[in-house]
């Protein structure tokens, strides 16, 4: 998942392997970026739940710290970066604040 801003930059991966290890073999996983003049951070145990309706669901997740949400190719398509120990809170709000779900 990619979001951007007008000065910000946010990419999401699956999988450490992906910036594990470095050239400069300095144990700094970001050192792959550093050719790239800015600052850099490394957030982990996130996780990404894809929902339809923006404002119903924001509106649903109040108490939950989004990281960053990225919107699809229609309304209904929105994706969330949440911290991992949010995710059965998440889904449970999101099943009560679109479902009606208790």
């Amino acid at each position: 998942m990619i979001t951007t801003s007008e000065v910000a930059v946010s990419v999401t991966i699956d999988n450490d392997i992906y910036i594990k290890g470095d050239r400069e073999g300095t144990g700094n996983p970001m050192a792959r970026l550093n050719w790239i003049p800015a600052d850099h951070r490394v957030h982990r145990e996130q996780r990404i739940l894809n929902r339809g309706s923006d404002a119903q669901t924001l509106q649903a997740l109040s108490p939950v710290p989004v990281r960053m949400v990225s919107y699809g190719g229609s309304r209904h398509n929105i994706s969330l970066l949440i911290p991992r120990s949010y995710k059965e809170q998440t889904l449970q709000l999101l099943n009560k604040g679109l479902f009606g779900l208790e």
